[in-house]
C-alpha cells in the first residue's frame, strides 16, 4: 500500500507499507523532508511497523514520538504529517491528480443561486454524473452570506444591510458570515470525492485542499500562509476564509472566499462583530483585520483569478467546462423551494 500528504507550507511525505495479521508491516518513510540524524529513520519505520491497522492518527504519532531519539529534528513535516500518510495509505485514499478535474468560470448569477448550485453539483459528483469541479463565482450584486449554522440576528444588522442594498442570505456549509460586496470578492468552490481527503482530520483537510491557492498567492508576491483552522492569511492581514461539507453521498464541498477590495466601514455597519471574535484575531478593529488582494497585489480582479486557474491546473491538470442546462434547472428549483425561502433564511432566528 502506497500513501502520499503533502504537509501545507512544508514537505511531501511517502509511505509504503503491508497489512498482515491486522497489523502494519514493511513500513518504509521517504520524502523530500529533513530529518537528523540519519538513524531516526529507522527509528519512525521501527516505531510504525506492528502497530494494528485500526490505529488512528493520534495513535500513530504517539507511537512516532515515543520511537524518536532524543536529538531527532524533523524540518518540513512531524510524527502527525507522517499519521496522516499512513492512515491515506490504510484507507486507499486517492490523490489530485487521480482524477479529470475541470474548471467552470461562467456568467454571473444571483448569491441564491451560487448556494444552490453549491448543493447540485457536490450532489451530482457523489452520485458519479459530474466529475470533480473547481467553480469560480461571478455576481453583481452585493450580499452577506452567513453560515448554516448562525443566528441571523446575531450576525447581520438587517437594517443596515438593507440600506446598503446587501441581500442577506445562507449556505449549507457552517463557519462566519461573509461580507461580499459586488465584483469586490474572489469565490471558487470545490466539488470533490470523499477519498482525496481520506485519513485527514478536518483540519488537516482545510489546509489540504486550499496549497494551491496558496502557491498561486505565492506567486503573486504575497507572503500568505494558511492560519487554522479555516483562513487564508498574510502577514499584512487575512485575506479570506474557507467552509466545508460533506453531504453524506460520498463527495464533499469546500469554498472558500478571498477579499479583493473591501469598505470595511460598511462592513462593519452591516455585520456585527463581536469582542468575542476580534479577541481571538488579536486586534481590535474589526475594519483593519482584512488586508484585501487589491492592496497587496494592485492587479486587476480577473488577473487574480486567470493566475489561480492557472497555478490549479498546472498543478493538477484540468479542462475548462460549464454548468450543464439540467444542473441549471436543478439549482433553480432548489432557490424557489430552499435558498430563497423565509424558512431557510431563518432556520436559526
Amino acid at each position: 500500500m502506497h500513501g502520499e500528504y503533502k504537509v501545507p507550507g512544508g514537505k511531501l511525505v511517502v509511505v509504503d507499507l503491508e497489512v498482515g495479521d491486522g497489523r502494519i508491516a514493511g513500513f518504509r518513510l521517504a520524502g523530500d523532508f529533513f530529518l537528523e540524524p540519519d538513524t531516526a529513520l529507522d527509528a519512525i519505520d521501527r516505531a510504525v511497523n506492528g502497530l494494528p491497522v485500526e490505529s488512528d492518527a493520534a495513535t500513530i504519532a504517539a507511537a512516532i514520538r515515543r520511537g524518536l531519539p532524543d536529538d531527532a529534528v524533523l524540518l518540513g513535516f512531524s510524527p502527525e504529517a507522517i499519521a496522516v500518510a499512513v492512515r491515506r495509505s490504510l484507507s486507499k485514499a486517492t490523490d489530485w491528480r487521480d482524477y479529470d478535474w475541470q474548471i467552470i468560470h461562467d456568467e454571473p448569477v444571483s448569491p441564491n443561486m451560487h448556494l444552490a448550485l453549491d448543493q447540485v453539483l457536490t450532489e451530482e459528483v457523489g452520485a458519479g454524473r459530474r466529475g470533480p469541479t473547481l467553480r469560480f463565482w461571478e455576481w453583481n450584486q452585493p450580499a452577506v452570506v452567513i453560515g448554516s449554522f448562525q443566528s441571523l440576528k446575531n450576525e447581520v444588522d438587517l437594517d443596515n444591510a438593507a440600506t446598503h442594498g446587501f441581500e442577506v442570505v445562507r449556505r449549507i456549509s457552517g463557519g462566519g458570515a461573509m461580507f461580499m460586496d459586488a465584483e469586490s470578492i474572489v469565490t471558487y468552490s470545490l466539488y470533490a470525492p470523499g477519498e482525496l481527503v481520506q485519513g485527514m482530520s478536518f483540519a488537516d483537510s482545510y489546509a489540504y485542499l486550499d496549497e494551491w491557492v496558496i502557491t498561486a498567492l505565492k506567486s503573486l508576491g504575497i507572503d500568505a500562509f494558511y492560519q487554522p483552522l479555516n483562513d487564508i492569511t498574510s502577514a499584512k492581514g487575512k485575506i479570506g476564509g474557507a467552509a466545508q461539507k460533506r453531504l453524506g453521498n460520498g463527495a464533499l464541498l469546500h469554498h472558500a472566499t478571498m477579499s479583493y477590495d473591501m469598505d470595511g466601514e460598511k462592513m462593519v455597519q452591516v455585520l456585527r462583530i463581536g469582542r468575542e471574535k476580534m479577541s481571538d484575531k488579536g486586534t481590535t478593529s474589526a475594519a483593519k483585520r482584512v488586508d484585501p488582494l487589491r492592496s497587496q497585489t494592485g492587479l486587476p480582479r480577473t488577473e487574480i483569478i486567470e493566475r489561480l486557474k492557472q497555478t490549479f491546473a498546472g498543478l493538477y491538470g484540468a479542462t475548462t467546462g460549464g454548468v450543464t442546462d439540467d444542473e441549471l434547472a436543478q439549482a433553480e428549483q432548489l432557490v424557489t423551494t430552499k435558498f430563497a425561502t423565509p424558512e431557510w433564511l431563518r432556520r436559526v432566528p
